[in-house]
């Protein structure tokens, strides 16, 4: 099993990205907002949530080990 050094704040973006991520996606299966509203806002999240999610990823899977301090282990 691969182990990836995280520290506090990438721990938090990634959960940011994923919560817009999701928050759109629910937005776009309600039925709280007129349609328009719902889409602007929903697509909205989602295109900003896999977005700022990209970068994180490929920070996390990076083969340079050497710029990132570790502070946490996640498995």
């Amino acid at each position: 099993m691969k182990e990836h050094s995280l520290k506090v704040p990438e721990i938090a973006m990634i959960a940011g990205t994923r919560g817009m991520l999701g928050a759109g996606i629910g937005l776009l299966l309600s039925g709280r907002l007129s349609k328009d509203q719902r889409r602007a806002v929903g697509w909205t999240l989602v295109m900003v949530g896999a977005v700022t999610t990209i970068p994180l990823l490929m920070n996390l899977f990076s083969k340079d080990e050497r710029v990132r301090t570790p502070t946490l282990r996640a498995a």
